[in-house]
């Protein structure tokens, strides 16, 4: 598949602005297709996170967050989790926030490809995921009124997002070099 480069700022805008609608789709179908079930918190993990991740790298960091917020808080709220989608919004924007802002901040000192670029890129998901670990924590705690309830999702958590990691990194870069991106 061929995909045209954009021939002005016009152009570039509303290409932008599509592939963010269509992240925003990927992250709510990743959230509630592909879900196990967790009995011990009563959630579920998720693809979502990949699909985050996939948005940040394809985006950057404006872009991308925003389509992690608004796909993710749509996931809870199509899902059953309605009651999550306040909080979900502001954990997946600062989650993807930080990680776009790492990566943009230090792409340019490493050649697209190379192994110092994936370990970059690999870096700015963990620090977002650690965000997200860290926010879901805190939201859990006054939830259930303890850290011990809380800590039980956290090791689900960073399976989740680590996953995500490897599951977005392999998916854009097959895509960069089928040259859709």
């Amino acid at each position: 598949m061929h995909v045209m480069k954009p021939q002005n700022d016009q152009d570039r805008k509303t290409d932008k602005l599509v592939i963010t609608a269509l992240m925003i789709c990927l992250i709510v179908l990743g959230t509630i297709v592909f879900r196990i079930p967790v009995p011990m918190t009563k959630g579920y993990i998720h693809l979502g996170d990949a699909m985050i991740y996939l948005a940040v790298l394809m985006l950057g960091k404006k872009h991308g967050s925003a389509a992690a917020c608004l796909g993710s808080a749509l996931g809870d709220i199509v899902g059953g989790y309605a009651f999550w989608a306040p909080f979900t919004l502001v954990i997946k924007f600062a989650m993807a926030f930080a990680a776009g802002s790492i990566i943009e901040i230090h792409s340019s000192k490493h050649e697209p490809g190379t192994f110092r670029r994936t370990l970059l890129y690999i870096t700015g998901m963990t620090a977002g995921g650690l965000i997200m670990c860290a926010g879901y924590l805190i939201v859990e705690r006054f939830m259930y009124g303890s850290w011990a309830a809380a800590l039980i999702g956290t090791p689900w958590n960073i399976g989740q997002f680590a996953a995500g990691i490897f599951i977005a990194l392999a998916v854009y870069q097959a895509l960069s070099k089928a040259h859709v991106i």
